[in-house]
């Protein structure tokens, strides 16, 4: 669990981050460089899952050694099948992070949500749902690594 503590907020605990696959941790089908070490950092303290419909079919050998759960959903409703996914995990205890438009009911669900906007580019009607925007992934791993740079975006 991690636990963010805002000036002005109530408190924050984290058990759960999850992560879009294609666009947010990966382009074009490939896990970004640094990616993975980040993610390591991060399995110790939370569950770690992925989310995808594997356009690209690489999900599986692309993430085999970062210590996430893959989640796959049809391609049809992807937001839809997001949103279900972060609420039987606990949306109030969960952590999103994505970058397309399909993202954004997930990112209703949940209690804390990261946009990134990577090679692929991010959905702008995304980013007004995000609590936080990144420019990069390995940005907004290192913010949610960082109990200051969360406190410091979110204190009232």
């Amino acid at each position: 669990m991690i636990k963010y503590t805002i000036p002005g907020r109530e408190d924050i605990e984290i058990d759960n981050v999850v992560l879009d696959y294609n666009g947010t941790i990966a382009v074009d089908g490939k896990l970004l460089d640094g990616v993975g070490q980040l993610l390591s950092r991060l399995k110790g303290q939370v569950n770690l899952y992925v989310l995808t419909a594997d356009t690209y079919g690489t999900v599986e050998e692309e993430c085999k050694t970062i210590g996430a759960e893959v989640l796959k959903f049809p391609k049809e409703n992807a937001g839809k099948s997001k949103q279900d996914i972060v609420r039987k995990l606990g949306g109030d205890r969960t952590i999103t992070v994505g970058n397309g438009f399909n993202d954004i009911e997930m990112f209703q669900e949940s209690i804390l949500s990261i946009g990134v906007i990577e090679g692929e580019g991010a959905s702008g009607k995304l980013l007004l749902h995000a609590d936080i925007v990144a420019r990069s992934i390995i940005e907004a791993l290192e913010i949610i690594l960082s109990k200051d740079k969360v406190k410091a975006t979110l204190r009232n």
